[in-house]
């Protein structure tokens, strides 16, 4: 095979503190992998578990979620939903077979770049040893009408 394996990592982050952090992490140069690719969101409590679970089925390796701090939501208690909600996807993961460990919440304030950085870090390093998600390059099934019916071809 000899392509060196490249983690594809989405990150989901809140426009009010991650996205602000991630953000001053570029102006201030900190280095972090590269092969993260950020969806902002006005608030992480608009993450569902069906966006976490379709990430991993487009053929991502590996997703974080990342809001404000606890106690610090722009929108009270949305990094509060967006925790449970990740915490539930992660148990589907595992019973799934594909593994909780590919996602993970992160509480990044609006001036802790350093901690970005090093959030985004620790899911490269952890993709890497978990591997390609197994989902990655195979067909998927085709999509299903709103009936419940497969579509034809």
């Amino acid at each position: 095979m000899g392509d060196k394996y490249e983690p594809k990592i989405l990150a989901l982050i809140c426009t009010y503190c991650t996205y602000t952090a991630a953000d001053m992490a570029g102006s201030m140069r900190l280095q972090y992998p590269p092969n993260v690719r950020i969806v902002k969101l006005l608030c992480t409590g608009k993450v569902d578990v069906m966006y976490l679970l379709a990430a991993f089925r487009a053929g991502a390796d590996a997703v974080m979620v990342s809001g404000c701090e606890i106690g610090d939501c722009h929108f009270l208690e949305g990094n509060l939903r967006a925790k449970e909600r990740v915490a539930h996807a992660k148990v589907l993961l595992d019973e799934l077979g594909l593994g909780g460990d590919r996602l993970e919440m992160f509480h990044i304030g609006a001036s802790d770049a350093p901690k970005w950085a090093e959030a985004v870090q620790k899911m490269t390093r952890r993709a890497l040893e978990l591997g390609p998600n197994p989902l990655r390059g195979r067909a998927m099934a085709a999509p299903q009408a709103a009936s419940g019916r497969e579509l034809s071809t």
